[in-house]
C-alpha cells in the first residue's frame, strides 16, 4: 500500500521547508517533504541572502517586512539566529531614477516599513570609500541586511521535524499522479513507490514546470542565470550596509570574512539555462563588467583581487514575481517562480501557503494573496512594480 499524507511538499529547499514549518505551526503535522538530494542543496545554496523591503509591489514589500521580523526574532522562535546580520540596506540612484525612488519609499512608509532618505554625508559614514558623485539620492533601511539561506532553511527544517513533520532526502519525484478527472492525488517516486496526498505542493523552483506539465498545468517559469563574483579588497571590508547601486546596476554585499560579493542588477538581457546543466563560474565578460563597476564605486581599494565566483539560477516568471496559490488542477498547489526574491520573503511564503491551504485566506498584513495567482498571466494582469527603475527591470 502507498504511503499517505495530508500535505505533500515537493522540494526541500528554503520555500518548501518554510511551508512545512508554517503548516506545523498551524497545527497541521501530517506533512511530508520530499527532497531529491539533500536539504537546501539546490538554488537555496546559491542565494546571496540579501534582506530588503525595497520593492515597488506592495504585497512583496509587506512580505519582506514580515520576514525581517521573523529573522530578527529567529533565536526566540527557532532557537537559531539563522545567521542574520542587521547591517542595513542602502539604495542609491542616479538622476533618472529619483522619482521612482521617492514614490517607492512613500509607498513603503505607508505600509509601516522603516525606511527613509539619507544624504551623501550619511552614506559616506555608512560606507567609507564609496565614490558617490553619480548618485542623486539614497534611501536606507536600517533593519535590512544579510542572512544565510542554507542556515535559514535548516532552522525551518529542524523546527518542523520537532513539531512532527516528516522530511525525506534522496527521494526523487518522477511524476504527479492524476485520476480520471485530472485531479492530482499524489506522486510517483523514482524507487517505484507512490505517496498519496490530499494536497501536493510544488515548491521545487525551476524544476516545477516539468512535473506540473505531467498534470496538464503549464508553468511559464524559466531558470535565469545569475553570476556572482567575490573580491578581496586587500584588507577586510568593515561592517557596511548592503548596497543596491542602481546607477551602475549592481549590488554589493559584505561577506562574513570581509570579502565583497557582487551581483548584477541589469536584467534587460536575461540568459536562460537548464538548471541541471550550466557552468558554475562567472564567465570572463561578467567578471570584467563586475571589476570595472567595482573599481568605479570603490576606487581606493588597497590591493583588490578576485577570490572566486559562482552561478545560480533564478526561477523567473514573466513578471518576475512568484506564483503562490492553487493550480487549475484540483489537489495541486503552486509555490514557485520566486525570481530572486525568495530568501527575504521565505517566512511570509510559508505563512501565506499555510494560511491559504488551511483557512482559505491569509492574515499577513498588507498582502493580497490574489496578486500571486496562477491565472494572472492568462488574464494579462501581470504583477509589475508600481514604480519601476530604468534599467533594473522588475527585480526592484
Amino acid at each position: 500500500m502507498p504511503d499517505t499524507t495530508t500535505f505533500l511538499i515537493v522540494g526541500g529547499g528554503l520555500e518548501g521547508l518554510s511551508i512545512a514549518y508554517s503548516l506545523a505551526d498551524h497545527g497541521e503535522t501530517d506533512v511530508v517533504v520530499l527532497e531529491r538530494d539533500t536539504l537546501c542543496s539546490g538554488m537555496t545554496a546559491k542565494s546571496s541572502g540579501v534582506v530588503r523591503c525595497h520593492y515597488g509591489t506592495p504585497s512583496l514589500a509587506a512580505m519582506s517586512w514580515y520576514g525581517i521580523d521573523v529573522f530578527t526574532h529567529a533565536t526566540e522562535i527557532f532557537g537559531d539566529d539563522m545567521s542574520f546580520r542587521q547591517c542595513g540596506y542602502l539604495v542609491g540612484v542616479g538622476d533618472d531614477n529619483v522619482k521612482p525612488l521617492e514614490a517607492t519609499v512613500a509607498m513603503m512608509q505607508g505600509l509601516g516599513i522603516t525606511t527613509d532618505f539619507v544624504d551623501h554625508d550619511t552614506v559616506a559614514e555608512l560606507w567609507p570609500g564609496l565614490h558617490l558623485d553619480d548618485f542623486a539620492r539614497f534611501a536606507y533601511e536600517p533593519l535590512g541586511g544579510r542572512g544565510e539561506a542554507y542556515m535559514t532553511g535548516m532552522a525551518f527544517a529542524a523546527t518542523a521535524r520537532k513539531m512532527g513533520v516528516t522530511i525525506r532526502q534522496g527521494t526523487t519525484v518522477t511524476e504527479l499522479l492524476t485520476d480520471s478527472g485530472g485531479s492530482v492525488y499524489g506522486v510517483q517516486v523514482a524507487d517505484g513507490s507512490q505517496i498519496h496526498a490530499e494536497h501536493v505542493i510544488l515548491a521545487n523552483g525551476p524544476w516545477a514546470p516539468t512535473l506540473a506539465a505531467g498534470a496538464g498545468v503549464e508553468l511559464d517559469v524559466k531558470a535565469q542565470r545569475a553570476q556572482l563574483v567575490l573580491v578581496d579588497q586587500g584588507v577586510p571590508t568593515p561592517e557596511v550596509p548592503v548596497l543596491s547601486d542602481l546607477a551602475a546596476l549592481q549590488y554589493i554585499c559584505r561577506e562574513p570574512n570581509g570579502e565583497l560579493l557582487m551581483g548584477n542588477s541589469d536584467h534587460q538581457t536575461p540568459e536562460f539555462v537548464d538548471p541541471d546543466r550550466y557552468v558554475n563560474r562567472a564567465d570572463d565578460d561578467a567578471i570584467e563588467k563586475n571589476v570595472v563597476k567595482l573599481a568605479h564605486r570603490l576606487p581606493d581599494m588597497p590591493d583588490p583581487r578576485i577570490t572566486g565566483s559562482y552561478v545560480g539560477a533564478y526561477d523567473v516568471t514573466p513578471d518576475y514575481n512568484p506564483i503562490i496559490g492553487p493550480s487549475p488542477v484540483d489537489g495541486l498547489f503552486l509555490a514557485t517562480g520566486f525570481s530572486g526574491h525568495g530568501f527575504k520573503i521565505s517566512p511570509a511564503v510559508g505563512k501565506l501557503v499555510a494560511d491559504l491551504l488551511v483557512d482559505g485566506t491569509t492574515t499577513l498584513p498588507n498582502v493580497d494573496a490574489d496578486d500571486f495567482r496562477y491565472s494572472r498571466f492568462a488574464e494579462g494582469d501581470l504583477l509589475f512594480s508600481l514604480h519601476p527603475y530604468e534599467g533594473a527591470g522588475e527585480m526592484r
